[in-house]
């Protein structure tokens, strides 16, 4: 999808030689109100790419702390409809950002494909992230999402092979995101050579740029792996930055502070990657 709010961010933070950051958060967590300020204020803070998570409460590949921010949103009652309300919102105020929903088919099929496609288009959303449904599913959510102009990204695996690799970029659009571990979010990212040359092994399938993700945590583990990728995901360490300021599961102050002074010096390791 040439043209669009993510083809642009990349070829933006290319032109300036380093990797986009692709920042994480759980929408409605702890509260909708802070949570969309949070959002507002992530551009402003060094966030290339917003990563707007689908609160569910049954997920599958979510450590510890992304399963928790979700339960606490769920619980402040945050849902769909709030989340694509939130993007809605943001939207207002800024039209060069790119929004990723990332999160469970769950919701969206109890929400209905076809109004939840509209609904996000009109939402301002230019990317999905839906981890359980596989490209075999192609047909349910993310062809009709790309009719909508909405790019579809997939997951690529350290145990995706050179067999099942075709299938799984078929239809990607957007970004291709790499897993860097088998495994939950939250674990520690291990030898960043090794994540090169799996970006180098997705590089010969798809001309699609590659975020790396799972695993990041600091800005030093922003600068290795941004070495090799178009991108680095950072989830986790800005949820737990969310979770550490609360005060009786309430937000704080320091709710807000925190997860920005995160997100600066992670896109300060992002600057000095290729330095």
């Amino acid at each position: 999808m040439s043209g669009s709010r993510i083809s642009q961010k990349f070829s933006a933070c290319a032109a300036e030689n380093r990797p986009a950051l692709a920042a994480y958060f759980m929408g409605g967590d702890p509260d909708y109100q802070t949570s969309l300020d949070i959002m507002k204020a992530m551009p402003a803070a060094g966030a290339d790419i917003i990563e707007l998570g689908m609160p569910f409460s049954d997920p599958m590949a979510d450590g510890p702390a992304i399963q928790a921010a979700g339960l606490r949103a769920l619980k402040g009652g945050q849902t769909l409809i709030k989340t694509l309300a939130m993007a809605k919102s943001f939207r207002e105020t800024d039209q060069t950002t790119p929004i990723v929903l990332m999160g469970y088919y769950n919701p969206i099929y109890i929400h209905g494909v076809e109004r939840f496609v509209a609904d996000a288009a009109d939402a301002g959303i230019d990317g999905l992230i839906i981890v359980d449904l596989p490209a075999e599913e192609d047909d349910e959510l993310c062809l009709p999402a790309q009719t909508a102009g909405i790019s579809f990204i997939r997951l690529i695996t350290p145990t995706t092979d050179d067999r099942r690799m075709p299938t799984v970029l078929r239809n990607t659009s957007g970004f291709v995101y790499y897993v860097t571990m088998t495994g939950i979010t939250g674990a520690t990212l291990g030898n960043a050579d090794s994540v090169g040359d799996a970006v180098k092994r997705i590089k010969t399938y798809t001309d699609l740029p590659v975020v790396v993700g799972f695993g990041i945590k600091t800005a030093d583990n922003a600068a290795a792996a941004g070495k090799h990728a178009d991108g680095v995901a950072v989830g986790t360490a800005l949820v737990n930055a969310v979770g550490d300021s609360l005060k009786h599961g309430k937000a704080t102050d320091a709710t807000p502070k925190d997860i920005l002074t995160l997100t600066s010096s992670l896109a300060e390791g992002c600057k000095r990657a290729r330095v």
